[in-house]
């Protein structure tokens, strides 16, 4: 393990560190990894949460470097972090920020952004170029910058939500768009998936350089923290494409995102990407899945675990959130081994650590 920086609240931070690390090679040291946290009954008055402010535009809100870090540190020294839990906070611009470093401009929301599609014609392709000397970028160094600061010995500092591969083409074309791309262009449509990938190897680097010279363990969105150069490859335009149009113009890319990795986690977003769940077993590389059904009324563990059995039959890693009452139920269809686990509907501490007692005797 590299050398991280002491999470000086949490004693044991090292051996919490080190299931996450045994999880990527489906390796228990004692038990699964398990998640859980709960806000302490009595808040830390050294780390209020900072005063309620208004923006002029919600972007500015998003922009606020200081409120950000503010907010990290109150909420990592007023949360108990249970089980493997670690207090970690990731710059968050939205999901299409990498888009935005190839000159796709950002509209916000209240809990989410979007990108400005801005590729409108394929004879401009060439023009789709990285870019360091924007504000999103100079924007993501400000807000990374300022957790550093707040977070030193009290929470490590992640990545952005980086979405390379065909979801930056989708982002640059629009989603209709590319579609119709796949049919019309696809000579087009391989050669810029092919140069954005390699722009994403640099992208990912500097950020994941950046962050280790600092001591950080390697941490983002799934809430994984390790000291594995990992990240979670993904395509969420998938879900429109046939498995054979997936296979031939997406899959290298991706596996090829695994193969840049110490370690990585897909995430299969959507029944309409389960078609491809075969395809992505096969990558060699391919560390874990994290499925997200996206069904309403049909979330729970045991509407899935045929998809659960299946991905530890093919040998990879499962990221799985469930409800203590499900507990029983999923010891008797998987094996611990390769397993994340977020846990909810404990009552308490004590409630907890008595969930943690049985996980411990599973085998």
């Amino acid at each position: 393990m590299r050398k991280l920086m002491p999470i000086e609240h949490i004693e044991d931070w090292e051996q919490r560190v080190a299931r996450q690390d045994a999880f990527w090679r489906r390796e228990i040291i004692d038990r699964p990894v398990v998640i859980a946290s709960m806000g302490k009954a009595q808040p830390d008055p050294r780390y209020p949460a900072p005063p309620q402010k208004t923006w002029a535009i919600i972007r500015d809100r998003w922009f606020d470097a200081e409120y950000i870090a503010q907010s990290a540190a109150a909420g990592a020294m007023n949360t108990e972090y249970l089980g493997d839990a670690l207090p970690s906070s990731w710059p968050n611009l939205g999901p299409e920020i990498f888009s935005a470093f190839f000159g796709a401009e950002i509209e916000f929301g209240d809990s989410t952004s979007w990108s400005v599609p801005n590729l409108k014609d394929w004879t401009d392709a060439d023009k789709i170029q990285l870019s360091t000397d924007n504000i999103y970028w100079k924007k993501l160094e400000e807000i990374t910058d300022a957790l550093l600061q707040a977070g030193k010995g009290k929470f490590y500092t992640g990545m952005a939500d980086w979405h390379p591969g065909g979801d930056a083409l989708a982002a640059f074309r629009d989603p209709l768009n590319l579609n119709i791309d796949m049919i019309e262009h696809p000579d087009e449509v391989k050669a810029l998936l092919d140069r954005i990938t390699q722009a994403y190897f640099e992208v990912y680097d500097y950020w994941h350089n950046k962050l280790a010279a600092a001591g950080q363990a390697t941490y983002s969105w799934p809430g994984i923290v390790s000291s594995k150069k990992w990240y979670v490859p993904s395509n969420d335009f998938s879900c429109m494409v046939s498995k054979k149009m997936f296979d031939d113009v997406f899959l290298p890319g991706i596996a090829e995102e695994c193969r840049f990795l110490e370690a990585s986690i897909y995430h299969l977003d959507g029944p309409q990407a389960l078609r491809h769940l075969d395809s992505l077993l096969s990558i060699p590389e391919l560390n874990a899945i994290q499925w997200v059904p996206g069904v309403p009324g049909a979330t729970g563990v045991g509407d899935w675990m045929h998809i659960y059995k299946k991905c530890q039959a093919a040998g990879k890693g499962l990221q799985i959130g469930f409800d203590v009452d499900d507990l029983e139920f999923v010891m008797e269809n998987l094996r611990p081994e390769g397993l994340w686990i977020g846990i909810s509907g404990f009552k308490d501490r004590d409630g907890f650590n008595a969930v943690l007692k049985r996980i411990a005797k599973w085998k």
